[in-house]
């Protein structure tokens, strides 16, 4: 499918004087402007990156309320239980603040939900397990800001919950706990909205650990690990607390994660977002998926290196079972597309089925999404029910038009991009065709074209390792930040194509001045260009070191 390209406008005075000032390439000083960072000042803070720069955790509303009652309940010997959610956002911040309070003496459990069977957030049935094992306080971590019901049953039972939670309020209430440490309350006067879960509860320790001696700092790893799989902004904070955690990451002081990075290669590496992104927060999130999450915890937690490494066997092992169970259901779902979706009529896919796991299925919608760029829903049929998992393209807020089908749906959440829904199995069929007749109401036919966004059209001679250099220095990448694609055009195919991997392929391609190899890893269908074609390239620079020689390659991310 054929994207449009988006290259993004330049201000030649703005940039000229940024480059100047920061003595770095005009093409660096293009991709702070994309950023939004167009001033010394701020570009000189983004570089620095400095820890300081953090703000001070108790702006946060409630959070004196949060650590007066934490310090309580050490002092007065009572049992906390850390309850967090089942994905590495919340299972990394149960790891932070479980450690945390044991480190001031407190007696802590944790409590991880089984997605399958307890679903997100605070449940009935682990709040009264708690009650039965003599718990008296009830810390969450990512999660519990939607928990108004629970949090008045553990009031019942003489629980006292403080919430840390880094999600929207649903509706305008919330919940009436001891104390609500969330930024996203519209009267916390917190300056940076977008923490992860991971991210507040660090901010708790923090203010928790204030005039102790003991430093926060130490959870970094877990934070960055944490932050980064959660696809928040990596911007402001975020960036901050991910750049310094990387760099602990790499040092690998924790038994658990030193063994999980043995598993799977990345050991004596340095540690990049995208090694979280693609190889570590995976294997930890299918323990959520398809296995114990309790398990993953555990190996967060660990500090025997023998247990270590049979837990991060465990884990690599129950990845690859995602990963096959995964691939069966795209499958299905993919002949599912082939037989019953018309492209010409059908803007939104929604496929469902008996035996489809549902702790994969919202991967699954994510991966058609991409394929045929249309908005999807998955769906796991169970007997005369179904649950099921959206993921949405550019411009189409999912969200607003499950709201314009809700009296076909038994419950449905999310946001713009992504969703879930319960649905009775004899109204699918009127959802498919309803959701689709709201869809052809106001959707221009342009949605339904993929775009590539290109933060500068530069000439291939620009590039040179210093400048690679400098971009590379705006990581860690993601959300928000995320790693730069440049294009290049009017350049001749000097050499290749030549075969690498399974659907890859390498080039080399020159201006008649540089000459630079380019590889496609597979991904995208981009189609090989003949020996000799003139073509424009998309793609993101790196330098590729081999045998010790350096060069630079591009990696492509279209082709005209």
């Amino acid at each position: 499918m054929r994207k449009t390209w988006r290259i993004k406008d330049s201000d030649l005075s703005i940039r000229n004087s940024l480059a100047e000032a920061l003595r770095v390439s005009p093409i660096t000083a293009q991709l702070l402007i994309n950023r939004g960072i167009d001033d010394i000042k701020s570009a000189s803070d983004f570089f620095d990156c400095s820890l300081s720069a953090c703000h001070d955790p108790f702006l946060m509303k409630d959070m004196d309320k949060a650590v007066t009652r934490i310090k309580d309940a050490i002092s007065g010997k009572e049992k906390i239980l850390v309850y967090g959610d089942y994905d590495v956002d919340g299972m990394t911040g149960v790891a932070v603040l479980s450690s945390a309070l044991k480190t001031l003496g407190g007696d802590v459990r944790t409590y991880i939900p089984n997605r399958l069977e307890e679903g997100y957030g605070l449940n009935m049935g682990a709040i009264k397990r708690a009650h039965s094992q003599g718990i008296n306080l009830i810390v969450t971590v990512d999660c519990g800001i939607s928990s108004v019901k629970e949090i008045e049953y553990a009031k019942t039972l003489n629980i006292d919950v403080v919430i840390t939670d880094h999600h929207e309020i649903p509706g305008a209430q919330i919940p009436k706990a001891h104390a609500v440490v969330n930024a996203m309350q519209s009267d916390c006067k917190y300056p940076f909205k977008h923490l992860a879960g991971v991210g507040v509860a660090y901010k708790l320790v923090s203010a928790l650990f204030d005039g102790t001696g003991f430093n926060a700092d130490e959870y970094l790893d877990l934070v960055s690990l944490g932050t980064v799989a959660d696809v928040v902004p990596l911007i402001g904070e975020n960036r901050i607390l991910s750049k310094h955690g990387l760099e602990l990451l790499g040092k690998c002081k924790r038994a658990g994660l030193r063994a999980l990075m043995d598993v799977t290669g990345l050991t004596g590496k340095d540690i990049s977002s995208g090694h979280i992104g693609f190889v570590l927060g995976p294997r930890i999130n299918a323990m959520g998926r398809v296995g114990s999450p309790q398990k993953a915890l555990d190996l967060l937690l660990s500090d025997d290196e023998t247990a270590s490494r049979e837990l991060a066997k465990m884990l690599d092992t129950e990845n690859r079972s995602r990963q096959k169970i995964e691939g069966g259901i795209l499958e299905l779902a993919l002949s599912k597309v082939e037989r019953e979706v018309n492209f010409k009529h059908h803007r939104v896919i929604v496929l469902a089925s008996e035996g489809w796991h549902p702790g994969v299925i919202g991967i699954v919608a994510s991966r058609i999404a991409d394929r045929f760029y249309r908005p999807t829903i998955v769906i796991s049929l169970d007997g005369k029910l179904g649950k099921g998992s959206g993921r949405s393209i550019e411009g189409f807020h999912l969200f607003d038009y499950l709201f314009r089908c809700k009296d076909l749906l038994a419950g449905f959440g999310g946001h713009e991009s992504a969703c879930g829904i319960t649905i009775e199995k004899n109204k699918i069929d009127a959802f498919r065709d309803m959701i689709n007749e709201e869809a052809a109401k106001d959707m221009r036919e342009e949605i339904y074209s993929p775009k590539l966004d290109i933060d500068m059209d530069v000439p291939l001679n620009m590039l040179t390792e210093d400048v690679i250099g400098q971009i590379e220095s705006l990581a860690p990448f993601g959300e928000e930040n995320p790693r730069p694609v440049l294009s290049s055009k009017n350049l001749t195919v000097k050499d290749g194509p030549w075969k690498i991997g399974k659907n890859g392929f390498k080039i080399c391609v020159t201006d008649n001045t540089v000459t630079c190899e380019a590889v496609s890893f597979g991904r995208g269908n981009i189609s090989k260009p003949e020996n000799g074609a003139g073509v424009d390239l998309a793609y993101i620079p790196s330098i590729n070191t081999w045998q010790g020689l350096q060069s630079i390659q591009l990696e492509l991310k279209d082709i005209k």
